[in-house]
């Protein structure tokens, strides 16, 4: 069996983790069947109880899915990779399998809007409680832990106002507290950060995104240790059904060999457009960690290889002006979705946080005037021109 750990990142995202069938084929195969076949009762058997690795049933356990697994695990450098339906499938198995009644979670309020829900409504009903924090104050994660506190829960960067949280000291004082450090890293992807080698205990991700690329399928993973992952978390998978499809782990496999270079060209583009939304009058603030005016400048350029691809701005004349900038683009696509070729526009505060509270989104920082910009490929002057249609 190859040691991945052993060659660079690019040769892992294009080769690791395919093993070829007896066909020979030089891109990897899809295994689109529901069941496998056993050479024997006593073979199903010893794979039923655990006493023989193999196949079993595409629920669980897909040859295609498995692929794209094993890629992304070597790629965050974790053990053990699990994939599912779509990233907050991933988060719901993650508390499924790590959480029973009267635990409690320490989450950032800079979260996406779903996993807001998630936490403060879905899981209170099965007396799991979700205390939220700023994301860069320390002493507030601090404070809150309690008792009977599982894990501290955030994404860095943060969606939209591209925060960014002390990975390693964060890890530090899960550990001190006995709890475990689960970080969404959906907007660098392993490409920009490795959450995992700061300290973290598990990674998430929604494949929809970056790891994708072009916007063409759902799906998720958690990354971590084999205890953790192949565990607890996996046993939410196999019984409750949140599962990949063989289709969509080839479609991701495929997002895997170009993420690099993908992630390389966004990053050039939101710096690029970053520093000339600074230039425009009708512009009141600007999120964006590659520049030196972000309040954890220093942060993101210890901590991560470049400063990502999204962008968000704050514009004079509240929602009223957001949203004529945003229908004034014509090459921008106005969508809620993020981590495409293709540059996506959107107002989040009547979108992706558009279900939590009007207090909530205060505390998050998420106001009336906020665009957020996933930028994708196209030439930037392209872009620029696009909002200054919407700025005049």
């Amino acid at each position: 069996m190859t040691n991945w750990d052993e060659f660079g990142f690019n040769t892992r995202a294009v080769r690791a983790g395919q093993v070829r069938s007896e066909e020979g084929e030089h891109s990897e195969t899809i295994f689109p069947t529901s069941s496998f076949v056993f050479e024997s009762a006593a073979q199903a058997a010893a794979r039923f109880s655990h006493k023989e690795q193999g196949n079993i049933y595409s629920r669980f356990t897909n040859p295609t899915v498995r692929n794209f697994e094993q890629r992304l695990a070597t790629l965050e450098g974790g053990e053990r990779c699990m994939a599912t339906a779509s990233g907050m499938a991933a988060i719901f198995s993650t508390c499924l399998g790590l959480l029973k009644a009267g635990d409690h979670i320490v989450a950032s309020q800079s979260i996406f809007g779903s996993t807001v829900i998630l936490l403060n409504n879905i899981l209170a009903k099965f007396d799991v409680k979700t205390t939220f924090v700023k994301l860069t104050d320390l002493d507030s994660w601090q404070a809150a832990i309690q008792p009977n506190t599982k894990f501290l829960f955030l994404e860095t960067p943060s969606n939209p106002l591209t925060e960014v949280a002390d990975i390693g000291a964060l890890a530090n004082l899960a550990h001190a507290n006995d709890c475990l450090l689960v970080v969404d890293n959906c907007f660098c992807t392993p490409a920009l950060q490795k959450p995992l080698s700061l300290g973290a205990d598990l990674v998430v991700h929604s494949a929809t995104k970056f790891l994708d690329g072009q916007g063409r399928c759902m799906g998720g993973a958690v990354v971590g240790s084999e205890k953790l992952v192949g565990g607890d978390i996996f046993a939410v998978l196999r019984s409750g059904g949140s599962t990949m499809s063989p289709f969509n782990a080839w479609v991701f496999l495929k997002g895997l060999e170009t993420l690099d270079l993908r992630m390389q060209k966004h990053c050039d583009n939101a710096e690029a457009l970053a520093q000339w939304l600074v230039k425009q009058e009708l512009i009141e603030r600007i999120y964006y960690p590659g520049l030196p005016s972000h309040s954890q400048y220093d942060l993101a350029l210890r901590q991560q290889s470049r400063f990502g691809s999204l962008v968000s701005f704050e514009v004079k004349g509240g929602q009223e002006a957001a949203w004529h900038v945003i229908d004034s683009t014509r090459i921008m696509s106005i969508t809620a979705n993020l981590g495409d070729t293709k540059t996506t526009i959107t107002h989040p505060a009547t979108t992706t946080h558009g279900r939590i509270t009007a207090e909530q989104r205060h505390a998050a920082g998420i106001n009336d005037g906020l665009i957020r910009i996933s930028v994708g490929l196209e030439n930037v002057e392209d872009l620029q021109a696009d909002l200054l249609r919407g700025f005049k």
